[in-house]
């Protein structure tokens, strides 16, 4: 399952609208982390690809892609979502086993990707400038025009969603992208690619190198000859990006950590609850920037909440992403030690309940069944620092103040959600809680491509996703005109 179902050689970049090998024929490992197997070869982008992808993209602003109007550029994205939609079986089948997410995880965002292409597609000859009231016998508009080539770092974890929000924008707006996939998954960016030139978009408007993050990675956030870059990942190599990029002086996006709060009260409809509580932190192995890692309760409903978690939390399947189950691996052997670190960090904490691995999931898949540790103190490591994993902590507060304390107490602010059926403390809170998202009686909004996404703090800075994205993948330009 997966890499048959690739219609592409994986082991190629694909640079001004060719495939072709790396440079020095360089080459790395595919795994499928639901086995631990290596069942194939992706490219090794090399510097000197980063030049020639950064070189063809330059290219297309000065030809067909340059002179694409609005309307056009919107025209071929819709035609990608179309593609998008026509493969959505072999996309999730690919992503799954790159992934290790289940299939239904993995098909909704093959679903979200084609539904990115569809929105920017729809929105890119929608994004308007200002006429500004100025001077007797001055005209002042403004204009909004891209910012020429940039380059897109996507992690490993949701590709699909992420080049959507992040490509898709920047096409929409007349960028010419350079794309550097993870090198733990980027199958799926490579099909993307195909697809794209499926659809007639332009040669050398996406260009997309797979590589080491320390090779390709750093040589396209630091190229001379970018004017943007959107990376999405940690917080220790989004530092390093941005670092890189700051010596040309060019804009970043950074969509970094998170360690997600889930703020329940008293009156929560708990039955409504439930369902998010525990998703927001399994879902994609808790592999996922906006998990909801904490859960602070209220302590009247304290002990009925975490008891209520704790079934669902012992109902839990991990196994391969083929078996469609609640949780699949995590992505590497690296991964699985970090995480089971963490658990072993919380060996002074109580454990309320734990998933169950399957009996028959390979034994050299990176399995970690799913841990939810209760009455957790805020400044406990666990409730602190980012797992990237299934793991959850429970976490009593008073009242809204202390509540608020323990929510703001970290340094991401990514995502947060709030769970009373008082309007006026949902108001409150929503005011007062440091995130980029608030969600009220939710968690995650379906996803939302719509909706503008980002942090504050370690969380990062800019906005992706909805007609925000559009903005940042693009320059204010203001024309004052004297006519007397």
């Amino acid at each position: 399952m997966g890499l048959d179902r690739l219609w592409i050689d994986p082991a190629k970049v694909f640079v001004g609208g060719v495939w072709r090998d790396a440079e020095g024929k360089a080459r790395l490992p595919v795994e499928d982390p639901s086995t631990g197997a290596s069942v194939g070869e992706i490219a090794g982008g090399q510097a000197a690809d980063i030049d020639a992808a950064v070189a063809a993209a330059r290219a297309s602003l000065s030809g067909e892609w340059g002179r694409a109007t609005a309307v056009e550029r919107g025209r071929v994205l819709t035609r990608i979502g179309q593609l998008v939609l026509e493969r959505v079986d072999d996309l999730a089948a690919i992503e799954a086993m790159d992934v290790g997410k289940p299939l239904k995880q993995a098909r909704a965002d093959a679903v979200a990707l084609a539904r990115y292409m569809e929105f920017y597609g729809g929105a890119a000859d929608k994004v308007m400038g200002d006429t500004i009231p100025y001077l007797d016998g001055y005209t002042v508009y403004t204009l909004r025009e891209p910012h020429g080539v940039t380059g897109h770092i996507v992690p490993w974890n949701y590709p699909m969603q992420i080049i959507g929000r992040s490509v898709g924008a920047a096409l929409a707006m007349g960028n010419a992208c350079v794309l550097k996939p993870a090198e733990e998954a980027c199958l799926t960016a490579l099909a993307f690619a195909a697809l794209a030139d499926e659809a007639g978009l332009p040669k050398s408007a996406l260009n997309v190198v797979p590589g080491l993050g320390e090779v390709a990675g750093a040589a396209l956030s630091g190229h001379a000859g970018i004017n943007h870059v959107s990376f999405t990942g940690s917080v220790a190599v989004g530092g390093l990006v941005q670092a890189a990029a700051a010596k040309n002086v060019v804009p970043v996006t950074l969509e970094l950590g998170g360690k997600s709060p889930q703020v329940v009260f008293g009156d929560v409809d708990l039955e409504a609850a439930l369902p998010f509580l525990v998703n927001a932190g399994i879902q994609n192995a808790g592999q996922t920037c906006s998990a909801s890692s904490r859960i602070l309760v209220e302590w009247g409903r304290l002990d009925e909440v975490t008891e209520r978690m704790a079934e669902r939390y012992g109902a839990l399947r991990v196994g391969p992403a083929s078996a469609d189950l609640d949780v699949g691996p995590l992505i590497s052997g690296r991964q699985k030690e970090i995480v089971t670190g963490f658990i072993e960090d919380g060996g002074d904490l109580e454990q309320a309940a734990a998933g169950e691995i399957v009996g028959n999931a390979p034994e050299g898949g990176h399995y970690v069944a799913p841990r939810l540790f209760a009455g957790v103190d805020p400044a406990h490591k666990l409730a602190q620092q980012e797992i990237f994993g299934p793991v959850q902590v429970v976490i009593p507060f008073d009242d809204e103040d202390e509540a608020v304390a323990i929510a703001n107490g970290t340094e991401f602010g990514l995502v947060a959600s709030v769970w009373s059926r008082d309007g006026a403390r949902q108001m409150r809170m929503a005011k007062r809680l440091h995130a980029g998202q608030v969600f009220v009686n939710n968690y995650g909004a379906g996803g939302g491509v719509e909706l503008p996404f980002g942090g504050t703090g370690k969380s990062g800075h800019g906005r992706e996703k909805g007609f925000e994205a559009l903005y940042g993948f693009s320059s204010l330009k203001t024309v004052a005109a004297y006519h007397g």
